[in-house]
């Protein structure tokens, strides 16, 4: 598959869609993406219809599809092949903020999303590792309330503060892949 048609395909647009937002033919289009090099205009249209740098039109080397990979008994194709869709990775961060009282939800989710919209890279390994510390952090620090015997009050409002806790983590990770695309709160090392 050429880096054209992956990364067309990754924000779910057609040749026809992509030639009218480009002002490019759809004949050039096909061109491209069955191994033509795009040069010039033609690359700087195509990159700005597809709200991507040129770089990653150039050297338009045909990269293998994930599914045919492993259909064909290959080996996987490496996550930095496959291109990283920014709205994919905010749906993905922001599906765990419905989950948010249901922990076990707040990690599957995002894993089932990350694996159905191709998203296999470490911005997503991140933010699923980010729910699964959270995911066993708070029973840890609920526990530790408990036992200091405060009262109800008091553990209510642990509660609370506990499930606002990651509420905050969510929509600064959202605000942070924004602008920056990355996460403010990350870890080291991933836990999938």
């Amino acid at each position: 598959m050429s880096k054209l048609k992956a990364i067309r395909e990754q924000k779910n647009l057609t040749q026809e869609e992509l030639s009218e937002q480009s002002k490019i033919s759809v004949r050039t289009i096909q061109r491209i993406e069955s191994g033509t090099e795009p040069k010039g205009h033609t690359l700087r249209a195509l990159a700005q219809a597809l709200e991507i740098d040129e770089s990653l039109l150039q050297n338009t080397s045909v990269i293998p599809d994930p599914e045919e990979a492993l259909a064909d008994g290959k080996e996987e194709v490496k996550e930095a092949e496959i291109p990283v869709n920014d709205s994919y990775i905010k749906m993905i961060n922001l599906s765990s903020l419905l989950f948010v009282l249901l922990p076990p939800l707040n990690i599957l989710v995002p894993l089932m999303l990350m694996f159905r919209m191709k998203q296999r890279n470490d911005l997503c390994r991140q933010i699923i590792s980010v729910q699964m510390l959270w995911t066993v952090m708070a029973p840890i620090v609920f526990m530790i309330g408990i036992f200091l015997k405060l009262g109800r009050q008091f553990t209510l409002v642990l509660i609370i503060l506990i499930v606002l806790s990651n509420v905050f983590i969510i929509l600064r990770n959202a605000s942070e892949i924004d602008r920056k695309k990355k996460l403010y709160f990350s870890l080291n090392f991933n836990m999938i």
